[in-house]
């Protein structure tokens, strides 16, 4: 047993080891409403900082809803031109070569000239025939007009109208001869083979010496002032096309967009299915029903500006957007719209297609 003396030395000790402890959990327990509150304060930003985080998810796939697949604008756009052909009004051989490829030429100028010579003497020859014809007009008028002038008793009635009407033949044989030869006249002048339309001589192999055949073409030139722009539009956003719309092209290599306005829609487009067979039946392809792919319409949009350092190339690509009638957009989210439409431009000067 321990001794009396043994057992007030374990007393004190328990005394001093339970001294430093109660501080401790006085302390705890002043701490713990301030850990409370920072514990509750955490819960609350992780909170908020998940709903901000889906709200602007939601935001940002409604943009992106809205522009890739209501919103009218289509990646699949073409500059188109019109090219006139030139042909020959008369045949011949090339003498001469008056312009070269890629040249400017403006309504009237020559582009080559036919042989003349032919055509020369078909003139000469149908201003004698024109002569000829007049001096005969003039002795059938003068013979008729002295028949004329005579009695029955001199000469018969009938022998005045068969004078009468020769005259009338020699007439209209001088109209037949000044046919011809306007005729002529106008074939020679055909010999220089001219421009009918102010543009850009394309694709030239033409060279002197080649035979140029009647209505057989042999010369291009783009008309410069025809350009225009067709869009290749998902059926899907033809609900927000119309015709009168604003419309902004940004052509791949250009920072600077043209502008315009929608002329035309097309109101058909091929059917595959609509071919018959071998047996005359329907020839119906199988489709997926759970894949539909959108057709595209054709718009056709006028041009109204180029800017001064664009030039325009038949055949290139452009991305199209057409005003819906939604009004002005603020300055960041026009910035937005143009950066998801590919309407910004790299270091490079290429149109920056959305993927």
């Amino acid at each position: 047993m321990k001794t009396d003396e043994a057992a007030r030395r374990d007393a004190e000790e328990e005394v001093a080891e339970d001294e430093p402890r109660a501080p401790r959990e006085a302390a705890r327990s002043t701490k713990s409403p301030r850990a409370g509150r920072r514990l509750r304060f955490g819960r609350a930003l992780r909170l908020t900082a998940t709903a901000a985080i889906l709200i602007l998810a939601a935001l940002a796939a409604t943009i992106v809803w809205q522009f890739y697949v209501t919103a009218p604008w289509t990646r699949d756009g073409r500059v188109r031109v019109q090219v006139a052909n030139i042909a020959p009004q008369v045949s011949g051989s090339i003498v001469a070569l008056k312009v070269e490829d890629n040249q400017e030429v403006k309504v009237g100028d020559v582009l080559y000239v036919i042989d003349p010579f032919d055509f020369e003497v078909a003139v000469t020859s149908a201003e004698a025939e024109m002569k000829n014809r007049e001096a005969d007009l003039q002795v059938k008028q003068a013979q008729a007009a002295r028949r004329a002038a005579l009695s029955t008793v001199s000469t018969s009635v009938e022998e005045k109208q068969q004078y009468a009407g020769t005259a009338k033949i020699a007439e209209a044989a001088l109209d037949t001869a000044k046919a011809q030869l306007a005729q002529a006249k106008k074939n020679l002048e055909r010999t220089q083979v001219r421009s009918t339309v102010n543009g850009r001589v394309t694709n030239l192999l033409l060279r002197v010496g080649d035979f140029a055949s009647t209505g057989t073409a042999n010369m291009r030139v783009i008309d410069t002032d025809s350009f225009w722009v067709d869009g290749y539009f998902e059926e899907t956003k033809m609900a927000h096309v119309h015709v009168g719309a604003a419309a902004e092209m940004a052509l791949m290599g250009y920072a600077s967009p043209l502008h315009g306005t929608v002329e035309s829609l097309t109101l058909g487009i091929s059917t595959a299915n609509a071919a018959p067979s071998t047996q005359g039946l329907p020839n119906v392809d199988p489709v997926y029903t759970w894949v539909r792919l959108a057709q595209r319409v054709p718009v056709r949009i006028r041009i109204a500006s180029v800017p001064p350092e664009v030039t325009l190339v038949a055949g290139m690509t452009a991305t199209v957007v057409i005003e819906d009638g939604a009004g002005h957009r603020p300055a960041w989210a026009e910035a937005l719209r143009r950066w998801v439409l590919g309407m910004t431009h790299g270091s490079d000067g290429a149109a920056l297609a959305p993927r």
